[in-house]
């Protein structure tokens, strides 16, 4: 391959999740060809991110405080909880502003493959904040997947033996979609969960 130091920037972006060998050669080349002063600045961005973020003490969203800006907003509904797998699935149910609740971010999803079991997941942290606040419902986000399935599977069950109202956000065919593209997993689901136009 290359030398030096320009093999070592190749295998380092090779690390980094959906990039692949041919994407990491692409990259570490534009940075060579770039403006030295914008790299720098990248470097510098990529430093202050590992240094200064941390994840909430209550919820596990990405912050620079000790608590993220949702924990900290008195006007969020208190008594709903949305569990997501990661920080950026918070971003997602936020852009909808349909939720005004708050979130618990679980830093992942139940995969025994890649040796990922409860243990690993923010469930304990989840339990603590049920008996520290008045929740009367907790909303499962994960994702639609055989992990975001398993997951939510686990939580549903554990959960409701303490007597608290455990939804699954509904899932089924996308806007713009066609029917003759739609998984049997998809379509099923949007079977189940259909409603009356009425």
């Amino acid at each position: 391959m290359y030398e030096g130091a320009v093999q070592e920037l190749i295998d380092e972006l090779g690390r980094l999740p959906g990039i692949g060998p041919k994407s990491a050669q692409r990259i570490a080349f534009h940075i060579l060809e770039a403006d030295p002063e914008d790299m720098r600045k990248l470097a510098s961005s990529i430093v202050t991110v590992k240094d200064k973020v941390k994840f909430c003490s209550i919820c596990g969203n990405v912050t620079e405080q000790e608590t993220c800006a949702i924990c900290r907003d008195s006007r969020r509904d208190p008594t709903m909880i949305c569990v997501v797998e990661e920080s950026k699935d918070v971003i997602a149910v936020e852009r909808t502003r349909s939720f005004r609740g708050r979130y618990h971010v679980l830093g992942g999803a139940i995969n025994p493959i890649a040796g990922i079991g409860p243990d690993q997941l923010r469930i304990r942290e989840l339990l603590s904040r049920l008996s520290d606040e008045q929740i009367s419902e907790i909303i499962i986000a994960t994702d639609p997947n055989l992990e975001g399935e398993a997951t939510a599977t686990y939580l549903s069950r554990m959960l409701k033996t303490l007597g608290i109202n455990v939804t699954r956000l509904a899932s089924g065919l996308p806007v713009g979609g066609d029917l003759e593209y739609a998984d049997e997993i998809t379509l099923g689901r949007a079977f189940e969960g259909r409603r009356s136009m009425s």
